[in-house]
């Protein structure tokens, strides 16, 4: 037996039979006083008076009704400009030494995002929080010994007005633990390679040095890297290249449209583990193989708030209506859309993250994530969530035999009558008329609202299927390849058009 794995393995196991199981509610109370206390003296906490909110008889309440709520924009003009300026101690005590770049699935102009210090260890803790978890998992103990591919965004951070700038993957690779250096692949050398292809280009001619057992990353982007190793190394999956790959740590999106895809790589089933971490925040991982189902990190740096996803709670541009009523984790229910929002050790007050998730075990705070707020089609009553879209799309995957990694859709009107038309990213040859009727016949019998909306104004779906490189490219069009971004799965009309052209001029 491995003397290293075993050693590793013992620590992991035996660390985790002497943490003691948290009191939920209790956590995020704390959390939210610490928030509280060490904030009050800093611009945002003297003018909503912070000193206000500690001394009150409930600070939860209190907090919830004089804090307005704040999605990015709104945070940035009224507060952040003035932390992206230089000014201290305006939203958090202290400047921030680093800006997590994030235009996430909006292929707009990049966001910046404080990540203070703070932050940063609360992102450290998380993820040895979801390291001994493993200890939940059958891993063997030569597992503990093997290497791990992070691909996330180059660790080549830009320096700008004394702070440096990147995507959250790329700062949190670049500030990883000395004792972790020796199993982080690809090394610190090739992770700082800005350009994704020639970054992947040497990774596989690499890889036969790599020792991997575990892989992190999005799964868009981990799928064409895995893809390119088995090209160059003239593989038939990927185990022929790395023999003791045993774990898979996705993040960014749902794994589920890329399973059978993903899968298709693989010699043998490997161990997925999501994970949710944010520019903003690491917000949950999941802990125990028995579930899919992420649990939230309840006591480190971030307090949650949930706000119930109905439409009359939600503006057209899918920004909440500051009317809308919040709760904290001791009121919520099963069976229920919830608008994410984090208050957090980098300053980020009532934030609107923009993902809906929903509880499936209330003790255990894991939740799911449901979708965006801004990609919830709801054209004509169709009420569909980005989660309902999966389902539908991976029952179809199953009925068809076929692939279907990627894809997006927009409400379209033709001759003033609203049609849902999807593109599919599929390498599958299947007929478009027959996809469209599976499509509508299964979100019909999984969503009755679709139903309804189908029997009224919504006349139909049309299906376009295209190469997932289509997506890729797109993807790498709107940011660097490889990066945070992920694909829009609704679009708006002007944005649907763009996409349109840009898919003609692909196939030419």
């Amino acid at each position: 037996m491995p003397l290293k794995g075993s050693l590793i393995k013992g620590i992991i196991h035996l660390k985790d039979a002497l943490t003691p199981e948290i009191d939920n509610v209790k956590a995020q109370e704390n959390v939210l006083q610490e928030l509280l206390v060490t904030a009050k003296n800093t611009a945002f906490g003297k003018a909503y008076d912070f000193d206000a909110i500690l001394t009150s008889d409930d600070s939860a309440r209190s907090f919830a009704e004089n804090i307005p709520y704040f999605d990015y924009g709104k945070l940035k003009s009224e507060w952040w400009d003035r932390v992206i300026d230089g000014e201290e101690n305006v939203t958090w005590p202290g400047s921030p030494d680093y800006f997590a770049l994030s235009s996430g699935t909006t292929g707009k102009k990049s966001k910046r995002i404080p990540v203070t210090n703070d932050m940063v260890s609360a992102i450290r803790k998380a993820g040895i929080k979801q390291v001994e978890a493993l200890s939940n998992y059958d891993l063997p103990t030569t597992f503990y010994e093997k290497e791990v591919m992070m691909l996330g965004s180059s660790t080549d951070l830009n320096e700008r007005n004394g702070h440096l700038e990147g995507e959250i993957s790329g700062i949190s690779a670049s500030r990883i633990p000395f004792w972790f250096e020796g199993y982080y692949k690809p090394g610190k050398e090739i992770a700082k390679i800005d350009d994704w292809d020639e970054r992947v280009d040497l990774i596989a001619k690499k890889a036969k040095d790599f020792d991997i057992g575990a892989l992190s990353g999005i799964p868009s982007w981990m799928e064409l890297m895995l893809e390119k190793v088995v090209e160059y190394n003239k593989a038939d999956t990927i185990h022929d290249v790395w023999p003791n790959l045993q774990v898979y740590t996705s993040g960014g999106v749902a794994f589920g449209p890329y399973e059978k895809s993903f899968n298709k790589l693989l010699k043998h089933p490997i161990t997925v583990i999501d994970t949710y971490l944010a520019s903003e925040g690491f917000i949950a991982f999941q802990k125990r193989p028995e579930t899919s189902a992420m649990s939230l990190v309840l006591d480190n740096g971030i307090y949650f708030e949930f706000v119930p996803f109905h439409s009359e709670h939600i503006n057209e541009d899918g920004s909440i209506k500051q009317d809308a009523p919040s709760m904290p984790l001791s009121q919520v229910e099963l069976n229920q859309d919830y608008v994410l929002l984090i208050s957090t050790v980098a300053g980020a007050w009532r934030y609107v993250i923009g993902d809906t998730i929903e509880f499936t075990d209330i003790e255990r705070a894991e939740i799911k994530i449901t979708g965006r707020t801004k990609f919830f089609l709801n054209v004509v009553g169709s009420q569909l969530s980005v989660n309902k879209m999966n389902a539908a799309l991976m029952e179809m995957e199953e009925q068809l035999d076929m692939e279907i990694p990627e894809f997006t859709l927009s409400a379209v009107r033709i001759d003033d009558e609203f049609y849902h038309h999807w593109y599919l990213g599929t390498d599958c040859d299947r007929d478009d008329e027959r996809l469209a009727n599976v499509l509508d016949e299964l979100l019909q019998e999984a969503n009755k609202n679709y139903k309804v909306a189908r029997s009224k104004a919504l006349k139909g779906v049309k299906v376009t299927t295209v190469s997932p490189r289509i997506f890729s490219d797109w993807n790498g069009l709107q940011k660097k390849k490889g990066g945070q971004v992920k694909t829009e799965r609704v679009m708006g009309e002007e944005k649907f058009k763009i996409w349109e052209d840009f898919v003609v001029k692909s196939r030419e």
